[in-house]
């Protein structure tokens, strides 16, 4: 990233801070969910019985350094097979398009998701890292629901 947005980056974490936040659920679930910036998604479901039927629940609000987290936590959790992506995306990042171009393009050799539209979608993942998530994840594209009824129907 550019100067500009570091000190951006920064702001917004003093002036807007949110806090990171996933909860683990049933650690022999093969199904996370990522909420996107729908924290209010995110606190309904940590707080239900969804939780038995799910490895984790998180938000993505970035679409560098948050994805870089999912892709890393994928890697290192050979259980999880699907995430269903769900809730809304933070304006102007699509962090959750992203996740979805990651899934079906890749990286190009400088580290930036291909067909991404996000601003500034340049991953430090390396490229076993992602490949294993391309192989290992099915994406379920809930994007802009915010019903929890309507998500578990894709879990229980």
């Amino acid at each position: 990233m550019n100067s500009i947005a570091d000190v951006i980056g920064k702001l917004c974490k003093i002036i807007l801070p949110i806090p990171e936040e996933s909860y683990i659920g049933n650690t022999d679930s093969s199904v996370a969910i990522c909420t996107l910036s729908s924290l209010d998604l995110l606190k309904q479901i940590s707080n239900s019985e969804l939780m038995k039927h799910i490895s984790i629940a998180g938000k993505l609000l970035s679409e560098n350094k948050g994805i870089d987290s999912i892709i890393k936590y994928i890697y290192l959790n050979k259980k999880i097979k699907t995430i269903i992506v769900c809730g809304k995306e933070v304006w102007g990042h699509k962090a959750g398009h992203s996740l979805f171009e990651l899934h079906k393009n890749g990286i190009d050799d400088y580290g930036r998701i291909i067909n991404s539209t996000s601003p500034y979608p340049l991953l430090t993942a390396t490229k076993l890292e992602i490949n294993n998530f391309q192989n290992q994840i099915n994406l379920v594209n809930l994007i802009n629901e915010i019903n929890l009824n309507r998500i578990k129907q894709f879990i229980i």
